[in-house]
């Protein structure tokens, strides 16, 4: 793991990738500090991805453990870099958030915490029967106690600002020793800061953080060594922190202007999907339109109407509203449209966990609608990943005139890494599939390879047209109940889907191409599967990993691959949604299943265990 090297006086403990987390209450701003703290970690040229956790409620009890609210960063060189399992440096505010983090610490955690929020009624309130800084739990760890609320109290005064404005900073503050602890430049936060806040409070969060930047070595705190994080090396190019929901909202913007056309987004305000909406309307200057519709049929309904008029129509959801978008989903099945329907999964069902995470939504994205409608449906892989993903959902939309469902889940769109800005040239080309007004225009004539219609762009001389909810006739677009035709059409829109597999890529697989093993997955789970895949590959396991972006249609090698193992285990956080679609699609492979559905990533250990006693099964 950690390498340590004798410095003179002091050791040096060389991390190849660290994980730091902020925890503390609701409101106490540890989304913000663990923003603050990744962003300057890319800005170095680091890896990284980090992971929010805050409470599904508007404002729990203070100090309770459904209160606690953390920001997880993993930082450093290492190429499939996962969330992190055990936290190497822990900032606790409060009591709860000691006692909620406990069991993500290891033997060498550096634990800093608050001590003055340790009373006995703030221990007693979250469950700790004696006060863990003085009843010697903590000795596993390296524990730092610092009188951080009475510290910022002495600082009001010192620097004559607002006591209750200083003691809002206690996030500014610990960000400072984090960035201190890490070698990482205060200058790039400071600039953030300015960014963020108006000037009488960035002026106040400055000194804060600065004050926080040399509080241990200005108070004589001397660590038992230094911390160091191997840097990646990384190819030449712009690199940028993202998170999914910006990186979606990009990839979108890229793809319109790709083809040349408007991009319009039509949605409703929904965690964890909101921020696409937020991030496009702030794009207007790029010719974005955006509709804060009052409600999500609505926000679908005005998608469709645009990419009607030929704009790219887009909407974003999350799983409830997904729900109620069902109807108009199966308008732009039956009307043969391009559509972009973001999915942000979280908790359910119902209200459900909002804030939380799960890959819950497969089965209703690829069956939830009424009558026969099958549409398109992919999953983005991660933070990055989600501009690449909603570009190439634009582009099928686009070149097949078909509704694309984009599956992203809270941990994604909340999440960060570094991202490289890529080459616009070298993003691919999107062919649309326009009528030519020249020639007599049938709405429901079909492209004899893709089977896509032609779209009609309203206001082309000679190309005007009906189309609606009810069933047409093939060629000429004519509402039709004739039975036979019915049929027909039914056929020719799922043919249309199931020859899109000819215009994706293969499907790969990483390490061994046949073997003992093949764990599948989809999704947010990648990349803690690929470190135990890598893993178990350098211990001369037989094992592969295929992961999964295209589900409807899926890649056209996906027979071919599963039949080189021996056996399969699909990974999911669910109860087994997408091994249940396999069934049904290859139902002649026998398929092993690692399910989990708690709102936190697979660890290392559970899945390396179940690995193992599969392949030995």
């Amino acid at each position: 793991m950690n390498d340590i090297l004798e410095k003179t006086d002091k050791k040096v403990k060389v991390y190849k990738n660290l994980v730091i987390k902020f925890s503390g209450d609701s409101g106490d701003g540890m989304q913000l500090c663990g923003n603050f703290f990744g962003s300057a970690a890319a800005a170095e040229g680091y890896i990284i991805t980090t992971f929010p956790d805050y409470p599904a409620e508007i404002r729990p009890p203070q100090n309770t453990i459904d209160g606690v609210s953390g920001f997880q960063v993993n930082f450093g060189a290492q190429k499939f870099l996962t969330f992190g399992e055990k936290v190497d440096i822990l900032f606790c505010l409060n009591p709860a958030s000691l006692k909620v983090n406990l069991k993500w610490l290891h033997t060498e955690s550096l634990l800093i915490v608050d001590e003055d929020s340790f009373t006995k009624s703030m221990c007693d309130k979250c469950g700790f029967t004696t006060n863990p800084l003085e009843d010697d739990s903590l000795n596993n760890y390296y524990v730092i106690k610092l009188p951080i609320t009475t510290y910022l109290k002495k600082l009001s005064e010192i620097y004559k600002f607002e006591q209750k404005s200083v003691l809002r900073s206690k996030n500014i503050f610990i960000l400072g020793i984090a960035l201190k602890l890490t070698n990482l430049k205060k200058n790039y936060v400071e600039g953030l800061i300015t960014k963020k806040f108006k000037e009488n409070i960035h002026q106040l969060n400055k000194v804060v953080l600065d004050e926080g930047y040399n509080y241990l070595e200005k108070n004589g705190i001397d660590l038992k060594y230094e911390i160091r994080i191997e840097k990646p090396k990384l190819s030449r190019g712009k690199y940028i922190n993202i998170n999914g929901n910006t990186a979606i909202a990009y990839g979108l913007v890229a793809a319109a202007e790709k083809a040349n056309l408007t991009l319009y987004c039509g949605s409703y305000p929904i965690t964890p999907a909101t921020e696409i909406l937020a991030e496009l309307s702030a794009l207007r200057y790029l010719g974005v339109k955006t509709l804060q519709a009052e409600d999500e049929i609505a926000g679908i309904c005005s998608a469709i109407g645009a990419s009607f008029a030929g704009a790219l129509g887009v909407t974003s959801t999350s799983g409830p509203g997904f729900s109620l978008k069902s109807e108009a989903l199966g308008l732009a099945v039956m009307v043969e449209l391009p559509l972009v329907v973001v999915n942000v999964q979280r908790g359910g069902p119902s209200t459900g966990l909002p804030t939380k995470s799960e890959q819950t939504d497969l089965l209703q994205a690829l069956f939830g609608r009424n009558g026969e409608a099958p549409l398109v449906v992919m999953a983005a892989e991660s933070p990055a990943d989600c501009f690449y993903s909603a570009y190439m959902a634009a582009k099928i939309t686009l070149e097949h005139m078909t509704p694309v469902v984009l599956l992203s889940d809270g941990s994604l769109a909340q999440g960060s890494e570094l991202f490289k800005i890529p080459n616009f040239n070298d993003l691919p080309p999107i062919k649309l599939k326009l009528a030519d007004p020249n020639k007599k225009y049938n709405p429901y004539e079909r492209d004899p390879e893709t089977l896509s219609r032609f779209w009609a762009i309203p206001g082309t001389s000679d190309l005007r047209h009906r189309i609606g909810g009810l069933e047409k006739s093939d060629i000429t677009g004519i509402v039709s109940t004739d039975p036979i035709n019915h049929e027909k059409m039914v056929r020719l829109r799922e043919e249309k889907v199931k020859r899109i597999a000819n215009y994706i890529p293969l499907q790969d697989v990483y390490g061994e191409n046949n073997g003992d093993l093949l764990v599948v997955s989809w999704g947010s789970t990648k990349n803690v599967i690929r470190n135990v895949v890598h893993e178990l590959l350098e211990k001369g396991k037989k094992i592969g990993h295929a992961h999964f972006k295209y589900i409807m249609p899926l890649p056209k090698n996906t027979s071919e691959i599963f039949k080189k193992f021996k056996k399969i285990v699909v990974c999911e956080m669910n109860t087994g949604q997408f091994v249940f679609y396999l069934r049904g699609i290859l139902p002649e492979f026998k398929y092993y299943q690692i399910n989990k559905i708690q709102h936190v990533p697979f660890t290392r250990e559970e899945l390396i265990n179940n690995f193992i006693k599969i392949m030995e099964e």
